[in-house]
């Protein structure tokens, strides 16, 4: 697939603006698109996913037709997207900080179905191991979060209820190409506990204060007894204001608290997170932590 060595430098050009438009979810959801900023994410994409990826933007020195890339890095994406087929184009560092100061010289442009088709096929482990996340607002904690389960080695992740969409830029940012290493699915409240008994996956709430019939057990404590680390498993995280509701954790096989030894409050949810979750691989990984 051949390079555009015509430089872009035009910041209200149409195809420029069709790249702001990638920000939007409105237009992403129109036009079948999103964007992927920064060379971290760019590079997950096309090692993993090269064919949900349409075109390639790369920064280069100057407005020349031969104008050398900005550095090595954009340089090699840029042979790897060419080598997977995808149109590589040129432009000004004006252009590409137009359409995101967060994009480190590389822009990518991705087909918003053939990724969304992917992320909701959920592996048919015989034991999975699923992070689950309730009504997740902020982007920046949605990518983290990925980021900890897939670092985890979780199975899938599974947003359930009111969320955030996971095709926001931010959340694509923060993952650094977490998303497209694992099965990302969105789900309401009832279809995550139909799959959970689908697949006998005991669900493990995360909560703090548990309710007055059930008092949270402590994640040392669970570990200890082993039934949180044999077996499939779903480990489900609250809003990251409200926590999870009565409801929800009536619904849960067991609620479990991270034990805090200082004088901190509460963790956020960035942090919950990747303490249990990697908490769990580590003592599924040993006979006992």
């Amino acid at each position: 697939m051949p390079i555009d060595n015509h430089v872009m430098t035009n910041t209200k050009a149409e195809r420029v603006r069709r790249l702001v438009e990638a920000t939007t979810r409105k237009h992403r959801e129109k036009n079948g698109r999103f964007l992927i900023e920064g060379p971290q994410a760019v590079r997950e994409a096309l090692t993993w996913q090269p064919d949900i990826v349409r075109d390639l933007y790369v920064t280069v020195d100057g407005d020349a037709p031969d104008a050398a890339f900005a550095n090595a890095t954009v340089g090699s994406l840029a042979g790897l997207a060419m080598a997977e087929g995808v149109y590589v184009h040129k432009a000004t560092r004006n252009v590409i900080e137009h359409v995101s100061r967060d994009a480190q010289g590389v822009l990518a442009i991705a087909d918003l179905e053939r990724c969304r088709e992917r992320l909701v096929v959920l592996p048919e482990t015989p034991s999975p191991f699923i992070a689950a996340f309730w009504q997740v607002r902020d982007p920046g904690n949605a990518g983290t979060v990925i980021r900890s389960a897939d670092a985890a080695g979780c199975d899938a992740v599974v947003f359930v209820g009111d969320c955030v969409d996971v095709f926001n830029p931010k959340v694509i940012r923060a993952t650094t190409g977490s998303l497209f290493h694992l099965p990302v699915a969105h789900m309401d409240e009832d279809a995550f506990f139909a799959l959970c008994d689908a697949r006998e996956a005991s669900v493990i709430a995360a909560d703090v204060y548990g309710t007055e019939e059930v008092p949270p057990v402590s994640l040392p404590d669970l570990i200890r007894q082993g039934d949180a680390v044999d077996g499939a498993k779903a480990v489900l995280f609250g809003n990251e204001a409200r926590g999870l509701d009565d409801a929800l954790l009536a619904r849960a096989d067991v609620i479990c608290s991270i034990p805090i030894y200082g004088k901190a409050e509460s963790l956020n949810l960035g942090t919950s997170a990747a303490v249990m979750l990697m908490t769990l691989a580590m003592s599924s990984r040993i006979e006992r932590m």
